[in-house]
């Protein structure tokens, strides 16, 4: 994270005149708000009132859940907010309150994910010692750890507050900085190379061990690899891909591709997620689906 001052609000650009329309894309974006929070609190809730879900797998989902409402919070009500305005600015502490969201939200994406990479890993690989590995004390360590992380403050001096996006990026705050920022964007580099691809080959490597262990193994061995392990693949691989389009649209020129697009790339991997996720470890994963059921059989008895 890092520390600003000289500015007091910043402009938005991306957005354009919609006319009557903004108020269907109003609608439209507080539908799919409203869709993320009712999916993701209805798994948070299956996990936590369910004793048979509070096994490590399902633990590690609902910290996955609550950093999707974590990140949903940070960036839909001020774009709802945003849509309906005629200008589009915001002021210096909003911003940086979103930005500073934003980067917690993908780092501790990509260290859930890579703790229940290697949750599956020691279930599927060491099923004999899961459960000596696995203990509540290592869960709930690694649930703290993942939402820890580190931030460095280093001082900038702004000449300008025009941001060509319909959110606040902390990239796009550094190239307004008056001074030379070539050392910014060796750290930013360095962050991208040294923790995210680091954290995605890790996570590769967990995976490709499950594979050799499925291969070698039993039928049923390989169903409950692919019955787990699909949601997580699935997840990181579309996180990943969005958090990629969104680092090429900051770092190049972008000004050839239709505004359209840049936006809906700026966006989706903070929206596609928070969506995506409820929906792939709802529908896949048999043990939520059996609960979810009987629950709501219950009701309707």
């Amino acid at each position: 994270m890092k520390n600003y001052s000289q500015v007091s609000y910043f402009n938005l650009t991306a957005y354009f005149d919609t006319g009557t329309l903004k108020y269907m894309y109003f609608i439209l974006v507080l539908s799919l708000y409203l869709s993320v929070i009712a999916a993701n609190v209805l798994l948070i809730v299956l996990i936590c009132v369910n004793r048979s879900l509070h096994e490590p797998m399902y633990l590690f989902l609902c910290s996955l859940f609550v950093n999707e409402l974590y990140g949903s919070t940070g960036l839909f009500p001020l774009l709802l907010f945003q849509i309906l305005k005629d200008i589009h600015t915001i002021s210096a502490s909003f911003c940086f309150l979103q930005i500073y969201n934003i980067h917690t939200y993908a780092c501790v994406e990509f260290i859930i994910l890579a703790v229940m990479s290697y949750d599956r890993y020691l279930a599927i690989c060491y099923p004999l010692q899961y459960n000596q590995r696995m203990t509540s004390h290592k869960v709930f360590l690694l649930i703290v750890l993942s939402w820890l992380c580190s931030f460095i403050l280093v001082p900038l001096h702004l000449c300008g507050n025009v941001i060509d996006k319909v959110y606040c990026d902390n990239y796009c705050i550094v190239k307004l900085a008056c001074s030379d920022i070539t050392a910014n964007n060796i750290f930013g580099l360095c962050h991208v190379f040294g923790v995210i691809i680091f954290l995605i080959i890790l996570i590769v490597y967990t995976y490709m061990r499950i594979l050799k262990v499925c291969f070698s193994g039993s039928k049923q061995t390989r169903h409950k690899a692919v019955s787990t392990c699909t949601p997580h693949l699935v997840s990181l691989m579309n996180f990943s891909f969005g958090v990629f389009f969104e680092i090429l649209q900051s770092r190049f020129n972008m000004t050839n591709v239709p505004s359209m697009m840049r936006i809906f790339l700026s966006l989706y991997w903070l929206t596609g997620q928070p969506f995506v996720n409820p929906l792939l470890h709802g529908l896949k994963m048999t043990k939520i689906r059996i609960v979810y059921k009987s629950l709501l059989f219950g009701k309707r008895m």
